[in-house]
């Protein structure tokens, strides 16, 4: 699939300037590596791929990328050391890390040592592209784009800038709230079940919490609907659903 054609009847998220982004992703896993370059060349972007350090230090220097997709784990250099050398000739590349689920020094360790972001593996190719384009946007490389805004009733989420507000006062949510609630605001009045929000928002990796659903649902409230018109609601013995506070609940049906 090519730049163009991938990026055909559709708008493309670019530089300031209207040129493609341009993205260096590096992963020792081939198939991995292939996934997130096909993605993210269907979104229109530049994308050169590197299998070890030394290999993306080289790439970074020669193409000048506008972020870097940089695994923790590599076969010569350590991810952290990657960053270390690319940020000598490009100090302000943003660099999102991807690192092993149960890892938590190396995310300590990545951000520490200047990494902008991370995320854990296994982990949502949606995610990624909302992390980038995050990214992105505070670097101040990208055209600005309403493309990526969602609104429901009064409740306004940025999808690039990882920015949501209820009333235009901001609401802060952590990452897995933020995926939770983008998931809602993208099926605003339709009922989801538990297990069709497991598979997109944890694909199943939840650490055998089978109410880890009911619990984020309800930190979601605290901070969406808190002295406010509630816009989540519960439909028993079913799922929940988002719809703007405007809306009537049936009768006996929601809470």
């Amino acid at each position: 699939m090519t730049t163009s054609a991938a990026s055909a009847g559709r708008d493309a998220f670019t530089r300031a300037d209207g040129s493609p982004i341009r993205a260096l992703v590096v992963d020792d896993e081939p198939a991995l590596g292939d996934l997130l370059a096909t993605v993210l060349r269907y979104e229109g972007w530049h994308v050169d791929t590197a299998a070890t350090g030394h290999a993306a230090v080289r790439l970074a220097k020669r193409e000048t990328p506008d972020v870097v997709v940089l695994d923790v784990m590599l076969p010569d250099l350590s991810g952290l050391e990657v960053l270390r050398r690319i940020r000598a000739f490009h100090p302000r590349v943003p660099v999102l890390f991807l690192t092993a689920k149960d890892a938590v020094e190396d995310r300590v360790a990545g951000l520490t040592a200047g990494g902008d972001d991370y995320v854990t593996k296994p982990f949502s190719l949606e995610e990624v592209v909302a992390r980038l384009r995050a990214l992105l946007r505070r670097a101040g490389a990208t055209a600005a784009s309403e493309d990526n805004v969602i609104v429901v009733g009064d409740l306004r989420m940025d999808e690039d800038s990882h920015e949501v507000s209820r009333g235009g006062e901001p609401v802060a949510l952590t990452a897995t709230e933020f995926d939770l609630l983008r998931y809602l605001m993208r099926n605003p009045r339709r009922v989801l079940s538990k297990a069709q929000i497991l598979d997109r928002v944890w694909q199943y990796d939840f650490g055998g919490r089978a109410n880890i659903v009911e619990l984020y649902v309800s930190y979601l409230r605290r901070k969406i609907d808190a002295g406010r018109d509630p816009m989540i609601h519960t439909v028993r013995g079913v799922g929940y659903l988002l719809k703007p506070a405007a809306d009537v609940p049936g009768a006996g049906a929601v809470e």
